[in-house]
């Protein structure tokens, strides 16, 4: 069966919006208008040329982790985690597997998750499988904080999507459906083994389940025992998935966590419940033992879905990192600020065994094409250099557009004047509350971000502003606010862990002049390690606030989890600097 999708990129935003109350801001409230938001980025690998059989990676560039992929007829559908962004689990749909195109997110309105008091980067929605059959999508995934495993479903993988369906019957994370040609419904999943030997020690168990309901018709049986170790490392060994070629079952998950040490292992059987032996050449795909001083190096590699295309070739999606140095020593992938991005390359079979990437080789970054024909252009570019400027004229958000956990209530509107958002008591940095921020992935180590602000600030401390974000401790902001004597100024706010204020310091403060009405141009520039800020009244000479800050603030390394940094704008009432 074939679906041939149309673009329908606001689906997922239109369910939010209609979900929520009013969007428009009470006038009672005060508001910060911004005009257009602007992102641009220029990393040196992404100018490498690229011939014309050619694709390049990633194929999603920025905060895009634990891929998975389904093929309907000639079309390939594609969800990655979000931990606790909202909306959660975007959908990518391409013809060619080179132009993907987001058409929504598999959770798309509030009430169908809820991420109160959680942390942005370790909880939340982990890593998402797809799946189709019979004309219904599944995605199953695991909600940490906040219900465990659950299933929605969708006729239409650009939703809406259903409600949850939680599975409190199946332990662990990372589960992933199976549909076996037998009529039979099976679900994989990470679990604890028999006996925990120590703490990374982790297994993967299989359910025969209801196709329906999802209630067990099995035992939860162990097929490996993370434990067993053999030549090559089943630490935190997670994220399966299930394939059937011919007669033969194959198992493949990743093992040695999600850092340094992140590979791609894989298993066959005659049956299903096993017993499943170890392919002898494990792990199949793996940057580690790779020079650390090689040239833009990628880090991290594993987390992999195989499917087949309509040619019956075969690919591998999955994550890895993009790190600019790899000083933080063999227990991390590197610094990187891109977060968990998604790759694809051809797998080759030999001797009855996938392989992803042959052992000593790097991640390529240009990659010759599938054998499809070719997609219709991206509404917006997923990979290489480019330049975007969103001016949030139309009805809502599109899907990509991000907020720090769910919203509750409309505190945001679009329309002719730009993005308009209501000051919020809330404050970035506050588990407990969601603030006033909207923003979208950082995908290169290079970039500039800038918007038009038009705000007034009251005595009580309110600000506005652009913010780039890597956790709920780790942030920057960028910020049009008053000082202690009520004048205009334009600071920098800087959180670098717990220990710091909920709103993070002010490093750095001038004040300025707005007549009545007047915006003002507000700029960041990122060059990995380096960040800057700047600002402007007339967008055409701007002027330095500080320069040279500590980009690692905005790394995984520094702030943990498994998330990349997002970067958009925000307002908000503080405390007196």
């Amino acid at each position: 069966m074939s679906i041939t999708m149309q673009a329908t990129p606001l689906i997922g935003a239109l369910a939010l919006s209609l979900a929520l109350a009013s969007g428009t801001a009470p006038a009672t409230e005060n508001v910060a208008q911004f005009a257009w938001f602007e992102y641009s980025g220029n990393d040196d690998v992404f100018n490498i040329p690229l011939g014309d059989d050619e694709y390049r990676n990633p194929i999603l560039a920025g905060y895009h982790p634990d891929p998975s992929v389904v093929r309907v007829g000639e079309d390939y559908y594609l969800v990655n985690s979000t931990f606790g962004f909202f909306p959660g689990i975007p959908v990518f749909h391409s013809r060619d597997l080179v132009n993907w195109n987001q058409i929504g997110n598999a959770l798309h309105r509030p009430g169908q998750v809820n991420f109160d008091n959680l942390p942005l980067t370790n909880a939340g929605v982990y890593a998402p499988a797809i799946e189709y059959k019979n004309g219904t999508f599944y995605v199953i995934n695991t909600c940490i904080g906040c219900g465990g495993n659950f299933v929605v479903t969708a006729k239409n993988p650009a939703g809406p999507w259903s409600d949850p369906l939680w599975l409190p019957q199946l332990d662990g994370i990372d589960p992933s459906i199976f549909f076996d040609d037998d009529g039979k419904t099976y679900v994989v999943h990470h679990a604890e083994p028999d006996k925990k030997r120590y703490s990374a020690h982790t297994a993967i168990r299989l359910m025969e389940v209801d196709p329906e309901t999802f209630e067990p018709l099995s035992e939860d049986k162990l097929l490996v025992d993370g434990g067993n170790v053999p030549q090559w490392n089943t630490d935190y060994l997670e994220g399966p998935h299930l394939y059937k070629v011919g007669k033969t079952y194959y198992l493949s998950a990743p093992g040695g966590g999600t850092g340094y040490y992140h590979q791609q292992l894989v298993f066959r059987s005659d049956n299903v419940f096993g017993p499943y032996l170890a392919n002898p050449d494990n792990p199949v795909l793996t940057q580690y033992g790779l020079p650390d001083d090689r040239p833009n190096p990628v880090t991290a590699t594993g987390h992999a879905d195989l499917f087949t295309d309509t040619h019956g070739d075969w690919w591998a999606v999955f994550l890895g990192t993009r790190v600019y140095d790899l000083s933080t020593g063999q227990q991390d992938p590197g610094n990187f600020h891109t977060g968990r991005e998604t790759f694809m390359l051809p797998v080759s079979w030999k001797a009855g065994w996938p392989t992803i990437l042959e052992k000593g080789r790097s991640v390529p970054y240009t990659v010759k094409k599938p054998a499809l024909p070719q997609d219709r252009s991206v509404a917006l570019a997923t990979t290489g250099n480019f330049t975007q400027t969103e001016r949030f004229t139309g009805k809502d958000l599109a899907p990509q557009w991000l907020f720090i956990r769910v919203p509750v209530k409309r505190w945001w509107s679009t329309g002719a004047h730009g993005l308009t958002l209501q000051v919020q008591s809330a404050p970035v940095g506050d588990r407990s509350v969601q603030p006033a921020f909207i923003g979208r992935r950082l995908a290169h180590l290079r970039a500039e971000f800038s918007t038009a602000l038009s705000f007034t600030p009251k005595s009580n401390g309110e600000e506005a502003g652009l913010l780039a974000l890597q956790s709920d401790d780790f942030f920057y902001a960028l910020a049009l606010g008053h000082d202690k004597s009520g004048e205009a100024v334009l600071r920098v706010r800087k959180k670098a862990g717990s220990s710091d204020p909920l709103r993070g310091k002010v490093i750095a403060e001038t004040p300025i002049t707005l007549k009545p009405g007047q915006s003002v141009y507000l700029r960041m520039n990122i060059d990995r390690s380096r960040l800057d800020f700047s600002y402007s009244f007339n967008q055409k000479t701007y002027i330095p606030l500080l320069e040279n800050a500590d980009g690692k603030v905005l790394t995984t390394a520094a702030a943990g989890g498994f998330v990349g940094a997002v970067v958009g704008m925000y307002a908000q009432a503080a405390e007196e600097p």
